[in-house]
This record gives C-alpha cells, structure tokens and sequence, in this order.
C-alpha cells in the first residue's frame, strides 16, 4: 500500500493534474470564442447572430396576421427605428446588440420600394428600405415573430416593416410587444 501510494504521487502525475484544469480552461475560452457573435450586433439570444448573418443580400416578405412584411432570408421580421433618419442609423451599442442591422445591401425580388445601404458608425454598412435602416430583434426567437412591433425602447419607436413602408406600432397581430424594457 506505501508503495501504490508513493507511485501516485510521481512528479509526473503532479504535473498532469496541474495541467489538466488550465487545459480545459484553455479549451472553454475558445469554444466561447468560436461561437459569440461580432459586435455590429450579433449577439446571444434568440439566435441573433443567425438573423444578421442570413439577413445580408436577399431578403423575402411573409405575412404576419393580416400584414406583408419584410423579412430576412430565414423569415425574421425586419424593422426600422422612429429616430433614424435615410442616411444615420441611431441604434448602437447596446441597442444594435438587441436590434443587429441588417448588412446591406440587399434586395427582395418583387417587392417595390427603394432598397439601398448606408454607412453605420463602426463603418459597417446596413440595408435600408424606403430610406429606413434595417434591423432584426432579438426578441424574434422563430420566423414569423413581430414581437419587436410598436416596442418604445432604446431612445424611441420600433415598427416591422410593411412591403409599402414602416407600419404603424401594432399593425401585426404578434406585435403586442413583449415587455422587452432597457
């Protein structure tokens, strides 16, 4: 039994267990690393990281109850923000990580109206529909959502975005919100 225990203890098998905890540390951080998203809004959530990354090029429309909207291309609701103007996006940092931009630019094959991009403050660039910048919410975990629709957070007015333009706050029948406050 001295012996058994006098093996365990090798300077080897010190070395080893020392290592072992850092090198599954090392390995955690860079799962983390590989999986978060970039700061021009794809974070954690909702599969946010998803919406801004499917949202970039071509985009479709869906029916939302009763409405036509502008989606992403895997059917996140797209929006726009009462504060920003055709070529000045309002919504940064925290608010871009709770509404990504869409990447622009982008199109929708049938939809009339006037697609273009604009230059965003990090200098990424983001689509915009009929002189609104374009985003999706986090709040979206499914296509079909408009949860993010007539939402007065971040310094002002959300609405999901009709194929003639933004409507007005609760023109889906999923847009009661959703209680998302920050």
């Amino acid at each position: 039994m001295i012996r058994s225990l006098a093996l365990s203890k090798s300077p080897n098998r010190r070395l080893r267990m020392l290592l072992l905890p850092a090198a599954a540390a090392a390995a955690a951080a860079l799962a983390a690393c590989s999986s978060s998203g970039t700061p021009s809004g794809t974070s954690s959530g909702g599969g946010s990281s998803e919406q801004a990354a499917a949202a970039a090029g071509s985009l479709k429309t869906a029916k939302i109850g009763s409405v036509t909207v502008l989606t992403n291309a895997k059917g996140f609701t797209l929006y726009s923000f009462a504060p920003d103007t055709p070529t000045k996006s309002n919504c940064n940092g925290t608010c871009a990580q709770n509404w990504p931009p869409v990447k622009g630019p982008a199109t929708a094959s049938g939809v009339k109206g006037t697609f273009s991009a604009i230059k965003r403050s990090n200098g990424a660039t983001q689509a915009t529909f009929d002189g609104h910048p374009l985003y999706t919410f986090v709040g979206d975990t499914a296509p079909g959502q408009a949860k993010g629709n007539g939402l007065n957070v971040a310094g002002g007015l959300w609405h999901e975005v009709t194929t003639s333009g933004s409507a007005p706050a609760g023109s889906s029948a999923s847009g009661s919100g959703g209680g998302y406050g920050y």
